[in-house]
């Protein structure tokens, strides 16, 4: 398998954490690249790419697919639902669900890539190696 396709996996990481960011920028007052909000997510995305290109890609590519899918559906659709077990009561405005939107949609990339890459290997029947 080429490791062109296989850097979307990466590419798709970045994107989901600047996605993440927007959202930050947009929706909490006072953000920045340092702030925890935004830092932390950048951290635990920066380590599991790091996973990613050693031996054990196959258990990092299944975790970025875990972080992927937590950020789409934690930050991208359940923040925006007014629920009772939510700590908070979000907004109900165009610009809250524009940018949840925007959150949600930067996750596609990773969790699409990460699907992806595991399918193809295995069909292959290959040992995931970096």
């Amino acid at each position: 398998m080429s490791d062109t396709p296989a850097l979307a996996v990466p590419i798709g990481a970045f994107l989901g954490w600047a996605g993440l960011f927007v959202h930050n920028l947009a929706e909490l007052p006072g953000q920045s690249f340092l702030s925890p909000e935004s830092l932390v997510p950048l951290l635990v995305t920066a380590v599991l790419v790091a996973g990613w290109f050693t031996p054990e890609r196959q258990a990092a590519t299944i975790a970025l697919l875990c972080w992927g899918v937590l950020n789409l559906v934690g930050g991208g659709v359940l923040s925006v639902l007014p629920l009772p077990v939510l700590p908070f009561v979000p907004e109900q405005t165009l610009s809250h669900y524009l940018v949840h939107g925007v959150y949600a949609l930067a996750q596609v990339p990773l969790v699409l890539s990460t699907v992806v890459w595991l399918r193809l290997r295995h069909r292959s029947g290959r040992r995931i190696s970096p």
